[in-house]
């Protein structure tokens, strides 16, 4: 994270939770609300959460957010980490497990994707809407993915497009509650090895040939003819989550270098 890019004590004061923080994009946001002068917890349901949040001074749930029952614990331990308010949360959860072309997904494949990349969203949001009612505030950011248009990971793009459609109607909902709801569309992004793997890696030359072409894709799919940053991602979705975006709910933005998704 570039120190000219962090706005120092933006977060002053506020109480965020951070979903699937353990690594990628979750972790940057997590690292950027902290340095904007945040109270961060992050939740994850990997042990490397505890690590990881010990390093960086912050709180850490160890959560599984694929039930209701995990998210529900989750944000009723983040209130009393954080003294019973919570002003933002990042849906960060989600991510391809599998990547080929439709008719090769087994039922219990696509039932998996989306449990991964929709239900976190969803439980974690019904979780804390409550309490963002009650306190009149608060902003939901969802991280989404410009892969609602791609190829070999249709399951993942139907989980993606179930958050864009959340954070539309649940923006009218919320409106009144003085509650706002966005999203960002992730394009293709570079990042370290992960810590836990999303999935299988590819192993057959089949297999390899199906990723090389999301990748492909991707990347042509983007005006910049790039993946972007982990930076890139965070600084979205913090300003999106900042007072500086107060006038802007409902909306899914899109950060893929030009791919609308």
């Amino acid at each position: 994270m570039s120190v000219n890019s962090v706005h120092v004590g933006r977060f002053t004061e506020k109480k965020a939770v951070v979903t699937g923080a353990a690594q990628g994009i979750g972790l940057e946001v997590a690292l950027r609300l902290a340095a904007e002068s945040a109270e961060v917890v992050l939740v994850d349901r990997s042990e490397t959460v505890r690590e990881v949040a010990s390093e960086l001074g912050v709180h850490a749930v160890l959560a599984d957010l694929e039930t209701y029952e995990g998210a529900h614990s989750a944000i009723t331990e983040a209130l009393k980490l954080v003294g019973g308010r919570i002003d933002v949360l990042v849906n960060n959860v989600g991510g391809t497990i599998w990547a080929k072309p439709y008719e090769h997904y087994s039922p219990p494949e696509i039932q998996a994707e989306i449990q991964r990349s929709l239900y976190p969203t969803l439980w974690t949001t019904r979780a804390v809407l409550p309490h963002l009612i009650e306190q009149r505030s608060g902003v939901i950011v969802n991280v989404s993915s410009v892969a609602t248009r791609g190829i070999n990971r249709i399951p993942y793009s139907a989980a993606k497009g179930g958050i864009n459609a959340l954070t539309a109607s649940l923006a009218m909902e919320a409106a009144p509650y003085g509650i706002r709801v966005l999203a960002t569309a992730a394009g293709g992004t570079e990042a370290p090895t992960r810590r836990v793997a999303r999935g299988p890696a590819p192993g057959t030359v089949r297999e390899k040939a199906w990723y090389q072409q999301i990748v492909d894709q991707t990347v042509a799919s983007s005006l910049l003819k790039r993946y972007g940053t982990l930076e890139e991602q965070a600084a979205a979705i913090c300003f999106l989550a900042s007072d500086e975006a107060s006038y802007i709910t409902g909306t899914v933005l899109p950060v893929g270098g030009g791919d609308l998704g």
